[in-house]
Parts: structure tokens; sequence; C-alpha cells
């Protein structure tokens, strides 16, 4: 397990994972960053999936210098494994659908990128406002656990304890991975989901999410970006096994991943 210190970051931190290979979510992102207070970024992951542009992305990444923890893409594309090892279970839609899209990342992701990505840490850790964060993609356990907003505290508190015997006692976690931006609290340790920009989180609208750590405390933001193009780039690609319309739409092709109380179906009747 690879593990940095960025040390002390008390400016803000723009907070992101998932940019999915969509580059005008990212390039959206670093608009918005440039003209708010933050002044440094952190990436959770998971720069690659979906949408058009996986070369572009790591490139823009790359070049914006900003810190990354690897997500469990960067891990398969570094090992030069054939498939995205997003978790998903065997034979599942999402499972099936994920043929398509990583067989793509993986044509376009050369051999330097791959050394590069096969050199990014597993958790990075620092501290802000004399607090102590850790970044993470998925779990420690499994990079590609999915941790939900309505996840037990239980499973939220395997994870910090897997993490505190790796790099100690942490005040935060910052992840990413499921998709869907959350703040919450387990056992006085604060957990922030910083959401996913290439991605909207399966609520009918095609804006997606980011956060933004200021004197230690996570707000969270939606971003806005040109989904159309971003869409119209995965029909060009021939990338249309129904994440394409998830940007137009604000709704995932498939929900088998979710927990059921997470679901269109039960969302609409806890809200009848």
């Amino acid at each position: 397990m690879k593990i940095v210190d960025l040390g002390r970051m008390d400016k803000p931190i723009t907070l992101f994972g998932g940019v999915y290979s969509n580059r005008q979510a990212l390039r959206a992102l670093m608009r918005a960053h440039k003209n708010s207070v933050a002044a440094d970024m952190i990436c959770t992951g998971d720069i690659v999936a979906y949408c058009a542009d996986a070369a572009g992305c790591v490139a823009d990444i790359r070049a914006q210098g900003c810190a990354v923890v690897a997500g469990n893409v960067e891990q398969q594309l570094a090992q030069y494994q054939l498939n995205c090892g997003c978790g998903f279970e065997e034979g599942s839609t999402c499972d099936l659908l994920s043929v398509g899209w990583f067989r793509a990342a993986d044509a376009a992701i050369g051999a330097d990128d791959r050394k590069w990505m096969a050199s990014l840490p597993d958790i990075a850790t620092f501290t802000q406002a004399g607090r102590r964060f850790a970044v993470i993609h998925g779990g420690v356990t499994d990079v590609s656990r999915f941790l939900w907003p309505t996840s037990p505290d239980a499973d939220f508190a395997e994870e910090i304890a897997a993490l505190t015997a790796a790099v100690g006692p942490v005040d935060g976690v910052i992840a990413g991975h499921c998709g869907m931006a959350f703040v919450g609290d387990v056992a006085g340790v604060t957990w922030i989901n910083a959401g996913v920009i290439g991605m909207p989180p399966n609520d009918g609208a095609p804006m997606t999410r980011y956060a933004i750590l200021q004197d230690g405390t996570a707000s969270l933001h939606s971003l806005t970006y040109d989904h159309e193009a971003a869409h119209a780039e995965m029909q060009n690609a021939g990338l249309t096994q129904g994440y394409h319309t998830a940007l137009l739409t604000g709704y995932w092709p498939s929900e088998d991943v979710l927990p059921p109380d997470l679901r269109r179906a039960a969302t609409s009747l806890s809200e009848a």
C-alpha cells in the first residue's frame, strides 16, 4: 500500500473525483477552481471511465499537477488488466455495461500514463486547521468498496479502523467511488464523499458534484458544464451503452449497483 503525506494544506482545497473521461466537466471544474477561494486540488481517483476523452482527461490532470489517489480504474489500467475492477456484481447490468467503456479507455491510455497511474498512492494524508485528513478512493479494505449515504455506520467504522491501522488516527476521511456526494459523522470522524464530476448522481439533473474543504469543514457544490457536448462526443465515439443518455437525463442506465433505499422507486415512495 502506497501512502503519501501532503503536509499542511491550510488554504481551501477543491476535492473531486470520478472525472470518468468527461473532459468538458473537468475543464469546467478547473475554471470554477480558478474562480473560487480554493488554492489546491485533490482528486479521489477514477479519472478514466464512461465518457469519451480518457487520454485528454489524464493529460489535463497531469498538467494541473494536483494530488491524486489511485482509483480502481487507474489500478487496473496500470496493471494492464482486462476489466475496470469497479466492484460491480458479476453479470449485473453495470458489470456488462462496463465492458464497452473499459475497452475504449484501455485503447486510449498509453504506457507512460499507465506508469504514472502505477505511481499513484492508495492513501494521501494532510492537515488543515489542526485536523488530520486521509484521502482514499472507495475503501481501505477494498479500493472499489461502495459506501453510500445510507450505508450502516458499522461499514464506515470498519474502513476507519483499517485506515487508522495504516496511517494512524484521523479526524476526517475524504473518499469517492460511489458517485454520490455526502458528508456524515461516524464516532467523531467526518466522512466526506466529494462526489464525482463526470456523471450526475442519479438525481434527474445533469449537474455533477464536488466539494471544497475550508478551515477543516467541507461544503458540497454543483458543477454545471457542457453536458450536451460531452454526450455528443460519446455518441461519436460509439460509447452508447446508456451512460451517454445519463449525461442528459441525470439518471444512471442501471440502478442495480445501488442499495434498494437509494433507487428511484424507493425515493418516489418516500416523497409521496
